[in-house]
């Protein structure tokens, strides 16, 4: 007798969409979930959902009973007379690790600094996160500084720059 081959289930489809304010108690936890330090306190967050000069993204995920469950996130900060945006932070749920939704929602960032006029997509990234790193580079970014004692706990943080096409 054989036994039936089991198809992987199909990745549940995500929407990326800018933050409203009802997301930031989900901004929190995932913040809280993803970082163990160097966390964005609350009010940083609303801060930011409601600045004119950043954009908060969600990733949401149907959560299986028809709810959207908040899966990732980035935070882009641009200047007044700039064309580089900053990627200040982007999270993973870590139950969703390592299922290319890092990916999407750098694609999401990349897309809204290219919609706000921006040339140049800068970020920073531990020194010791290899798979921000893998990703970053994988993407077409380039390292161009290091900068020593960054973080919280004395790590250095590798900055990063891609031109957008």
């Amino acid at each position: 007798m054989s036994a039936a081959l089991q198809q992987p289930a199909a990745a549940p489809a995500i929407a990326i969409r800018p933050a409203r304010i009802e997301d930031l108690d989900a901004l929190v936890a995932l913040e809280h979930a993803a970082f163990s330090i160097d966390r964005a306190e609350r009010r940083a967050i609303r801060h930011a959902i409601r600045s004119a000069s950043m954009t908060v993204l969600v990733a949401l995920a149907d959560d299986g009973d028809g709810r959207e469950i908040l899966v990732g996130a980035a935070t882009l900060e641009r200047r007044r007379g700039s064309r580089n945006a900053r990627l200040s932070s982007i999270a993973v749920s870590p139950a969703r690790a390592g299922l290319g939704l890092g990916g999407l929602v750098l694609d999401a960032a990349e897309a809204d600094a290219r919609t706000h006029g921006c040339t140049h997509l800068r970020l920073e990234v531990r020194a010791d996160n290899g798979a921000g790193i893998r990703l970053y580079e994988r993407r077409g970014y380039t390292r161009f500084a290091v900068i020593a004692d960054y973080y919280e706990d004395g790590m250095e943080a590798w900055r990063y720059v891609k031109a957008l096409a």
